[in-house]
């Protein structure tokens, strides 16, 4: 776990994001624009004294208008470039204790450790495209949990996830767990260096674990998207037959009025829902039992 910096510099650090290197590994595209961190902001509807976590500041273009609008904001950041910029920026808020900043690699988030409670904070960020997935399966899935969770990243994945008419594993993950919406479109001028593809921000609101009775339902729950969506050009019902009798299947299916021949991604989150507290009252195929390579 990262510690806060609260380190003091006596170097001027160049602050214009156009003299910041990116660097390719981190995937960073810096927002050199003032009015997408306002979006990014009103899409949160932050207002004063919320604690948003943001999740690689960078040159600092949305963490300054965060704390314009009286947020406590908790930021992490894997490049030491950018915290030293930033802790020379912000050095008032941070002795102010209004910007918490640590040296934290995203990818060992402990939202536990930052002292976050769940529903009591916010998730506000301008992600790298790679780490879209893996952020939103933390911050959802996590016991401790945001109110609300706006990001900036792949265009393409927003419309996946928030417009699409087809779902899709990452589709139903999300609206388990909240209701996304597809804010605005942001165009790759607004970043520098540029991307290749536009951007867009995401909204998820109303989070929450309740649509699982236990932690037992919600695994039993990614376990059939896993299953269901296999093999996508086959038939949902042939795709749960490797592990489920058909013939229990097909009654299920005709009972929660699911079409035989229906692929996973036409199947709603009310259905898989159902399909997972149905199933996991039912016992995988005896064959498959017999065949199973014992663990050691």
């Amino acid at each position: 776990m990262g510690r806060p910096t609260d380190k003091k510099h006596t170097d001027v650090v160049d602050t214009r994001p156009e003299r910041f290197l990116h660097k390719k590994s981190l995937g960073q595209n810096f927002l050199t624009s003032d009015i997408v961190p306002k979006w990014l902001v009103a899409a949160g509807d932050v207002t004063a004294g919320d604690k948003v976590l943001e999740i690689g500041p960078g040159t600092g273009a949305l963490t300054r208008v965060l704390l314009t609008s009286g947020a406590i904001v908790i930021a992490v950041e894997a490049d030491i470039r950018a915290i030293e910029l930033l802790t020379v920026e912000f050095s008032a808020e941070i002795a102010k204790k209004t910007l918490i900043l640590y040296h934290l690699d995203a990818r060992t988030l402990d939202i536990a450790a930052l002292g976050l409670i769940s529903h009591q904070f916010k998730v506000i960020a301008n992600i790298p495209y790679y780490l879209s997935g893996f952020l939103l399966r933390t911050l959802l899935e996590n016991p401790i949990q945001p109110t609300t969770l706006v990001f900036l990243m792949q265009k393409e994945v927003v419309v996946r996830i928030a417009r699409d008419a087809k779902e899709s594993i990452l589709s139903l993950s999300v609206k388990a767990f909240g209701q996304p919406k597809y804010i605005k479109t942001v165009t790759k001028g607004h970043f520098n260096p540029p991307p290749k593809i536009d951007s867009a921000i995401l909204q998820i609101t109303d989070i929450t674990p309740d649509k699982f009775a236990s932690s037992t339902e919600q695994a039993m729950f990614f376990k059939l998207l896993h299953l269901g969506f296999g093999q996508k050009r086959k038939q949902l019902i042939s795709n749960l037959s490797h592990q489920y009798d058909r013939t229990e299947l097909t009654k299920l299916f005709t009972d929660l009025g699911i079409a035989l021949d229906a692929r996973a991604e036409t199947i709603s989150l009310t259905l898989w829902l159902q399909l997972t507290k149905i199933l996991s009252r039912i016992p995988i195929r005896t064959d498959i039992l017999k065949n199973a390579i014992p663990v050691l």
